[in-house]
């Protein structure tokens, strides 16, 4: 295993501000953050998969931090991104009569990061925490940018607090312990970067997917740095999407689709953002704003980093009738108008509606048989 030198990007938000650390190892270097003398009780909140991994090496460096560090352990999965689940995490901090400066430590994937955020929102109106993402997916996007949420069975993060951590931790170690197909989930997200924002990155990861998914620490490590300076530049314009941060969303509108329609859990969201992305690229070729040569490239690097590029079949009558229902509740839909994030060969992403008869000819020629 390589070790990488931590490196550091800054997400500019005012008193709001945070670092992101990048690098091997941090999971036992952890400082606290709070510089407070009172040294605050901690929880730590973990999954069932993450936790037997990574847990008491957190627990013993945080140690020196904080009063007391407690660790509270959830079902692992996006089935569990729920009321009842997020209970949980009330209970603990509850139960232990937990103050406001209570530090919450969100180890683990996207689904163990939103939903510690919520909590961290809600509890007594809000209360610190760090994010520390053990997957890809994570440590790329979703921990990244303060969105909070758990799913609803009518739709995907809808219930949920933009509420921004204190500091992000990439740990690169954790990577290695990560299942072929989760690696494979978040490389959806890393290569969204490169039609939305910059083509030289996607060329990048035309030429190293074969090396991440070999998880070669250089290559990971390029990749989450990457990832996280064009995030931390999109979300410094544009913190609760009312604009310019929506085409961070390229492929989803059509992947919550598919969450939704094949039940929370069954497609990973990385799955579901691959396949999304080559519908809404197919969709802005239909519409004339792409070249069809470059979607097919996107396609063939989709595939190439071991996901889905054809989309499931939801209802056995009117499939693409019912992705169309369930977009309409994204939430980037106005009036019952779905907004897709479109692309232009260009290195550029916008937001813009789309005739359903095109939407549904997309779904049709591009729906596994």
């Amino acid at each position: 295993m390589q070790t990488i030198p931590t490196q550091h990007v800054a997400i500019a938000l005012g008193e709001r501000s945070y670092d992101i650390a990048i690098g091997s190892g941090l999971i036992s270097q952890v400082d606290s953050f709070l510089h407070d003398t009172s040294r605050p009780d901690a929880l730590i909140v973990t999954n069932t998969r993450v936790g037997p991994l990574y847990a008491a090496q957190l627990q013993a460096a945080l140690a020196p931090c904080h009063r007391e560090v407690h660790t509270v352990v959830l079902p692992d999965g996006e089935a569990f991104k729920t009321w009842e689940t997020l209970n949980q995490i009330f209970d603990a901090l509850l139960g232990r009569h937990s103050d406001r400066k209570t530090v919450l430590y969100a180890l683990g994937g996207g689904v163990i990061g939103d939903m510690t955020g919520f909590a961290a929102a809600s509890y007594m109106r809000g209360v610190p925490f760090v994010q520390m993402p053990t997957t890809l997916l994570a440590q790329v996007d979703s921990s990244v940018g303060g969105k909070t949420a758990i799913n609803h069975p009518l739709g995907k993060n809808m219930i949920g607090a933009f509420y921004q951590p204190q500091r992000v931790v990439c740990d690169l170690d954790t990577l290695q312990t990560l299942p072929r197909r989760e690696l494979s989930a978040g490389l959806a997200e890393v290569i969204k970067y490169g039609p939305i924002a910059d083509l030289e990155f996607l060329t990048w990861i035309d030429q190293h997917v074969d090396a991440m998914l070999a998880l070669d620490t250089q290559a990971l490590a390029h990749a989450v740095k990457r990832c996280c300076e064009i995030k931390a530049s999109v979300v410094g314009q544009d913190e609760r999407e009312t604009g310019l941060r929506a085409i961070l969303n390229f492929g989803h509108t059509f992947a919550h689709a598919i969450e939704a329609g094949l039940g929370f859990g069954e497609w990973l969201h990385g799955e579901a953002v691959g396949c999304g992305m080559v519908l809404a690229g197919r969709l802005s070729a239909r519409l004339g704003l792409v070249d069809a040569a470059f979607v097919d490239r996107l396609e063939r690097l989709i595939e190439r980093a071991g996901l889905p590029v054809k989309a499931p079949k939801i209802d056995a009558t009117d499939n693409a009738g019912r992705y169309l229902h369930l977009m309409r509740g994204d939430k980037k839909a106005q009036g019952g108008d779905i907004r897709f994030v479109l692309i232009d060969g260009q290195g550029q992403a916008f937001v813009r509606g789309a005739p359903d008869a095109l939407v549904r000819e997309v779904i049709d020629a591009h729906t596994s048989p």
